[in-house]
């Protein structure tokens, strides 16, 4: 019923920054943040200090353990939105400025209740005619940042509200080091003909670098050459369609965000993911036994990555494990001299999980369901009435859907053997690579959004009501 009622009015609680004159992409990292003071710091939003990311460093590990966010947003109020909103682009804007500084772009001489009138005066055809009329204040402390932005919402709210926060980024960043962000200083910000925010907008607004890579840290070619990608862990995080056609690689940072909530890239547009829980980022007990298995048996892997070890090394990796084989199952492995990973993990699952193995009673092998959402700021024809076709007439509001969401074991048995058959008839040397066709599952439904989850979520299967959600 709570969600029902947050799906049945989306604008009102994530529409809060018009679509109109501004980059796609800075619109939908800007909802993402303010997704994040709804949903997990709707109960400090009264308080100025909450957008410095420091503020949660107390309470982040009760937030991802315990803490799920609310489905009903009924109880928000029009002065709560609004100050959700503040947080968010206080946080941006002090992201940018290195924790140092904020850079507020605004139009001068408009009065706070007359905004609308000033700005049909304004006639801006050029950037020079914008400057005229472009004034900036630097703060050094979130809370005049906040007041100041607070009492001047309304025109962030405006036609102009959009590009007015970008520049506010960008000169919050510093436009020395924003043209040193990037590799090809030459390229634009903003894209002809549709104004679509590139790529080192998005990543200047989720991670204070307008690098314009998305994998994590940077690439080194040789010759003194390299490529930037994204520095560090962020708040939020983004995936994108791209990935899934195999055009880019998006790193564990942007993936991993310390929030359940990702902007969503397509070729034409950008849209939210959120769940309400961050348990969702969550490694289960196999996975994270499986993660602690293997890098033992890494540390103990002197072929280069060929995945075997010798029996010395095997004897070291049970000890760090706790991992006790029956004794004819442990000669058959130590048998060839070398223990090969492959064989190594097919005993696993076979070994029960209190004797240090994978074998899961349950039959779940450590199954993942949960639901996610995700918004379209751009109204779409959404039928208003009871869904007769008679009664019904077509109404355009932005669109929320939710997803359910399972993921498969990252291996069964079944599903390791013949991921090991792919990799070694492709020749890879990682032979823990996993196929992202999606399980055959009836229940299962598809769209470019199931692609962009797979990214995240390898071999996904998203079920659904009503109409496909549209990443474009």
């Amino acid at each position: 019923q709570g969600i029902s009622r947050f799906s049945s009015d989306p604008e009102t609680a994530m529409g809060l920054v018009q679509h109109e004159g501004g980059p796609c992409g800075v619109l939908a990292t800007v909802q993402a943040y303010v997704l994040k003071y709804l949903l997990f710091f709707s109960d400090n939003l009264g308080n100025p200090e909450v957008s410095d990311p420091s503020f949660a460093l107390g309470q982040r590990r009760f937030y991802q353990s315990s803490f799920a966010a609310r489905d009903d947003f009924s109880s928000l109020t029009e002065d709560g939105k609004t100050r959700a909103l503040v947080h968010a682009m206080v946080e941006i804007l002090f992201l940018c400025g290195t924790g140092k500084r904020a850079v507020v772009a605004f139009i001068g001489g408009v009065i706070r209740e007359k905004v609308d009138a000033a700005l049909e005066g304004i006639s801006v055809e050029s950037a020079i005619d914008f400057q005229k009329v472009l004034r900036i204040i630097t703060f050094t402390s979130r809370k005049d940042a906040f007041n100041m932005l607070l009492a001047n919402i309304p025109l962030f709210r405006s036609r102009l509200g959009a590009m007015l926060f970008l520049i506010s980024s960008l000169l919050s960043r510093g436009l020395d080091c924003i043209q040193a962000d990037r590799d090809d200083p030459s390229q634009p910000l903003v894209t002809a003909p549709f104004g679509h925010a590139s790529q080192e907008i998005v990543n200047l607004l989720l991670c204070g670098e307008a690098v314009p890579n998305v994998f994590d840290g940077k690439m080194d070619l040789g010759g003194g050459m390299s490529l930037k990608g994204i520095p560090s862990d962020v708040e939020v995080g983004f995936l994108t369609l791209l990935e899934s056609l195999n055009l880019c690689k998006v790193g564990q940072y942007l993936k991993c965000p310390k929030w359940p909530i990702w902007v969503v890239g397509s070729e034409s547009h950008y849209t939210v993911l959120f769940a309400l829980n961050p348990n969702v980022q969550e490694e289960n007990e196999l996975e994270e036994r499986e993660s602690k298995i293997r890098r033992a048996f890494d540390a103990q892997d002197q072929s280069g990555g060929g995945g075997f070890i010798a029996v010395e090394g095997f004897q070291q990796v049970l000890r760090d494990t706790d991992i006790t084989f029956p004794s004819d199952k442990l000669d058959d492995l130590c048998n060839a001299g070398v223990i090969v990973w492959s064989e190594f993990w097919q005993a696993l699952l076979q070994l029960d999980k209190r004797a240090g193995g994978m074998k899961d009673p349950t039959g779940l092998m450590g199954k993942k369901q949960f639901t996610i959402y995700h918004f379209n700021g751009i109204a779409k024809s959404v039928l208003n009435g009871s869904g007769n076709t008679g009664g019904s007439t077509p109404i355009q509001r932005p669109r929320i859907c939710k997803l359910n969401v399972s993921v498969p074991p990252r291996w069964t048995q079944d599903e390791y053997l013949a991921d090991v058959v792919s990799s070694s008839a492709s020749g890879s040397k990682n032979d823990s690579v996993l196929s992202l066709a999606p399980p055959v599952q009836t229940a299962c439904q598809h769209a470019p959004l199931v692609d962009c989850i797979r990214t995240r979520w390898p071999r996904a299967a998203c079920s659904w009501s009503g109409d496909v959600p549209s990443i474009v």
